[in-house]
């Protein structure tokens, strides 16, 4: 069935348009002439017209069924050729063949109805595990991606879209089973390996100490190097003290003047005693303190500067592995520790006989050679991994995919048990529809095959002849023409007819005709088809007796359609004629089975069409109901012929009251104003015996409407009839 019908920017109908929403299987559009009927009924008859593309049907289930539409475009269609096309019905069938075929059109039903229901429930299954997946989607990127995007995110390239995300979370959750690594291992890696391609790291070179070790710790740094004991002048240098300054001042003996106090007072036997006293144990000594010490300053001297270059360097280079900060703090330590013992060593070669405790550099230089080497073991992973950079990337991108489907494990498996669940019992919904899809298919074509047999276009032209003769038109009938499949209209004497038919003729004969398409079908193969009717005007040139006929026959089928009886799903009536509307609405009070009916009224207003929903309230129970509604809604109709009906309602309320009564009524009002209002009003006593009430128009401008409503109101008022007013009014008094 059709749910609902958009219809906008084509003829009357402006950007906004109208919906006619909730469409049931009956459904009764009222609205005057030019208010925009056939609009509709064109488009439901060809929606494929251009002028129609911001139109639309919304169908149920999205199942469209075959529209039969009954408008001028119909009669011009299939009566404007001399040759009417055949109607094929089962007319030649048998009792039994016809309730054969009436069964299995019922077990089609059946099978329809089941195979729509299945599709329903899988549109509402399927948009389910949408939702899920979509909610699963949204989660998993803001959880994961999100939050090691910052990490991760040349791991995650090529799957940088929610969707893809998602999908090879799922694949690596099902297909990486390699160890978990842990989440730092995996960032430390992803330094080396995600971003620009790495390049080789040269490893810093090491440094060797021992020598310096060694220096430290021999013993002469802590001997007292003094001259022989044994010699006479050795008491008195030892007893003052005085080793090592008068060491120094033998250098300074020149013949024999003292070098401190300047006179000829050194002796040759004085000279012996001071070579005798700084023997050569003596001289090995002091030369052992001064190589030890040259060497000790070249070892430190080039030990410091290869220990600042490699600082400097290290710091320049943003991939250093060294640790800078701790190296350049042991290093300072070194600095300052190198320039105590460099003082140290120095007072020992000036004075040998002094003790001295060399400061050992070993604890510092160990320090910074573990940094050294520790440094150099990344690095040699990292040359490791450059050189295998290929290979490392994958497997870290393998590790990371791996950890991060890990730690989302409880998330994953709720939605995959759930999916997986739904999913199934979608494959099983699918399973079933496609098999009722298919038991459809083999029932409808044994169908068509029986109809096919039993099918005639003879009994349409019976039908509608003798439909034709029952209601007096006797003068001409439908007879089958020579061409196999066709009719045409001819007259008693043998000539045709179509020329010479009236407009009430072709307009009824059409109608009988297309009453007749609508029980059977254009072929044999379309007999038993479903079909929704759309019929527009049919009875806009006929007199009262057609009238009641033709909405006899429209309520026939309408009694078939409300209980789902016949191949006909939906109608969807549309009329300009109040006793037309009325007569094809009324549904006896006894029949209350099937769906009720559906109604609206379609307006124009300042060249714009509208329309107003009613639902199951039929707005129309009288001609004269439908005046005092027009005085109730005159905002929202065109205001022009407010006055025209008010005078209406006046001459039917009224009638029953004398020639007299315009006097009467005039002399109830006082302002000049308001009787010429009235007068105007009661004008239409006169004037409604000698012309068509339609026929009269007074335009009134729009601020002067609400007087005209006041002293119409003044009207029932001063003729003690405010209660008959109140009542249509829908006005309760207080």
């Amino acid at each position: 069935m059709i749910k609902s019908i958009n219809i906008k920017l084509v003829a009357s109908y402006d950007e906004n348009g109208i919906q006619i929403n909730d469409l049931k299987k009956i459904n009764f559009i009222y609205g005057a002439n030019g208010c925009g009927k056939t609009t509709i009924s064109n488009f439901l008859f060809d929606n494929s017209n251009d002028s129609f593309k911001n139109c639309s049907i919304n169908w149920s289930n999205e199942q469209s069924i075959p529209t039969l539409v009954y408008n001028k475009q119909f009669r011009e269609h299939n009566f404007g050729s001399g040759k009417i096309s055949g109607i094929f019905t089962l007319g030649e069938a048998t009792a039994e063949e016809i309730e054969n075929i009436k069964l299995k059109n019922e077990e089609l039903k059946i099978i329809k109805e089941i195979g729509l229901q299945k599709k329903e429930i899988l549109e509402k299954q399927t948009i389910y595990i949408q939702n899920l997946e979509t909610k699963f989607k949204d989660d998993t990127w803001s959880k994961v991606y999100k939050k090691h995007e910052k990490d991760f995110k040349e791991a995650f390239v090529g799957f940088l879209k929610s969707e893809s995300f998602k999908n090879k979370l799922l694949e690596e959750y099902k297909k990486n089973k390699i160890p978990v690594e842990s989440i730092e291992e995996l960032k430390l890696k992803a330094k080396t390996i995600l971003g620009e391609v790495p390049q080789n790291i040269t490893l810093i070179n090491l440094i060797t100490f021992d020598r310096v070790i060694e220096i430290e710790k021999n013993l002469i740094w802590k001997k007292i190097v003094v001259g022989k004991a044994d010699v006479n002048i050795s008491k008195l240098i030892q007893k003052l003290n005085i080793n090592d300054w008068v060491n120094v001042g033998r250098n300074y003996i020149e013949n024999d003047t003292c070098p401190f106090c300047q006179k000829e007072t050194i002796t040759n036997d004085f000279k012996k005693q001071l070579e005798s006293y700084f023997d050569e144990t003596y001289l090995q000594d002091l030369n052992l303190i001064n190589s030890l010490k040259q060497e000790y300053f070249g070892l430190i001297d080039n030990l410091l500067n290869e220990l600042n270059l490699i600082e400097i360097n290290q710091k320049n280079f943003s991939k250093s592995k060294l640790n800078n900060d701790k190296f350049s703090a042991f290093l300072k330590t070194l600095t300052s520790q190198t320039s105590t013992n460099k003082e140290l060593t120095n007072n020992k070669t000036k004075e040998p006989s002094r003790i001295i405790e060399i400061v050992s550099l070993k604890e510092q230089l160990e320090l910074i050679s573990e940094l050294i080497i520790e440094a150099n073991k990344l690095i040699s992973e990292h040359n490791k991994i450059v050189t295998n950079f290929a290979e490392e990337k994958k497997n870290l991108i393998n590790s990371i995919w791996r950890y991060v489907s890990e730690e989302n494990k409880t998330d994953i498996d709720t939605f995959l048990k759930s999916s997986q669940g739904i999913q199934s019992y979608i494959d099983k919904l699918k399973t079933e529809r496609e098999t009722k899809l298919n038991e459809y298919k083999i029932l409808d074509a044994e169908i068509k095959l029986l109809a096919k047999n039993v099918t005639s276009i003879q009994p349409t032209i019976d039908e509608i002849n003798k439909t034709l003769k029952s209601y007096g038109f006797l003068n001409f009938e439908i007879v089958p023409t020579k061409e196999i499949g066709f009719y045409q209209i001819q007259r008693e004497d043998g000539t045709i007819a179509e020329s010479t038919l009236s407009e009430g003729e072709i307009t009824f004969i059409t109608f009988l005709y297309y009453l007749q398409l609508a029980k059977g079908g254009s072929s044999e193969d379309n007999v038993n088809t479903e079909r929704i009717l759309i019929i527009d005007d049919p009875i806009s040139s006929l007199d009262s007796n057609v009238l009641f006929l033709v909405s006899t026959l429209i309520k026939e089928i309408i009694k078939e359609v409300r209980v789902d009886i016949g191949n006909i799903k939906q109608i969807i009536l549309l009329t300009h004629n109040i006793y037309f509307h009325k007569e094809v609405t009324y549904v006896d009070s006894s029949y209350r089975k099937g769906e009720k009916a559906h109604f609206w009224i379609l307006r124009k207003n300042n060249k714009h069409s509208t329309i107003q929903p009613y639902f199951e309230k039929n707005p129309i129970q009288s001609s004269y109901e439908l005046l005092w509604r027009e005085i109730k809604e005159w905002e929202k109709n065109s205001g022009i012929t407010i006055q025209n009906t008010m005078r209406r309602i006046i001459e039917n309320y009224y009638s029953i009251l004398g020639n007299r009564r315009d006097d009467f009524l005039l002399g109830k009002f006082t302002l000049k104003e308001e009787k010429e209002i009235c007068r105007s009003l009661m004008s239409w006593t006169n004037e409604g015996s000698h012309t068509m009430p339609d026929d009269l128009y007074i335009e009134s401008p729009d601020n002067t409407i609400s007087k005209y409503l006041e002293v119409f109101r003044e009207i029932f008022v001063h003729t003690e009839n405010i209660g008959h007013y109140n009542m249509m009014m829908e006005i309760t008094e207080e």
